[in-house]
């Protein structure tokens, strides 16, 4: 039986990472299920900065990292622990998103889609994302912090190309937003299985 895979995305600060964290905290997830932010870990190590978030490469190079987390994760639940989660701060759908955001115009977000949506580790991804969980965080006003490495404005831009991929790609998604602004309350949302929701 393949493991409940569950992505939350969405925009820089809707609280992606503070929900997976208490996900992962009350659900006692080991840290080989839990797969945390890899955008900032790859800007680093590649010398990347908020000035580059429009290039392919560092994009390509979020969704190559994010994809071996991914795959990591499902070949350890898969094979012989008892978890039956995976759960991933983000996706590798969110560089695509964040590609189609920086393009100057309708033909380059389509050329930089293609590039990213061609890699082969993203086409057997996407086999399992339409098995998957996907939780679309909408920004909540009062939580939107600059975190240094995405840019602020236009959130509401980011959540429709959220929803435009996503159903592009087939992906059945769940949205939160201001409505639920406990953790509790969206953790509790999160950690049911799809059976419950």
């Amino acid at each position: 039986m393949s493991p409940v895979q569950v992505y939350v995305v969405g925009p820089s600060s809707t609280g992606k990472t503070t929900l997976c964290n208490a996900v992962a905290k009350s659900v006692g997830l080991p840290t080989r299920c839990y797969i945390t932010e890899v955008a900032r870990q790859v800007m680093r190590s590649k010398g990347y900065t908020r000035a580059d978030v429009g290039t392919v490469e560092m994009q390509r190079a979020i969704m190559l990292a994010q994809l071996e987390k991914e795959a990591n994760a499902f070949a350890c639940a898969r094979w012989g622990n008892s978890e039956g989660l995976i759960l991933s701060d983000r996706s590798g759908i969110d560089p695509i998103v964040y590609a189609i955001m920086t393009a100057k115009d309708e033909g380059e977000a389509h050329q930089k889609e293609e590039v990213l949506v061609n890699i082969p580790a993203f086409q057997m991804a996407l086999r399992r994302y339409k098995e998957a969980i996907f939780l679309l965080l909408n920004p909540v006003e009062e939580w939107l912090v600059d975190d240094g490495v995405r840019n602020l404005d236009h959130h509401e831009r980011c959540i429709k190309v959220f929803r435009q991929v996503l159903d592009k790609f087939g992906i059945k998604y769940q949205e939160m937003g201001a409505e639920t602004k406990k953790i509790e309350d969206r953790a509790s949302v999160q950690s049911r299985t799809p059976a419950e929701k």
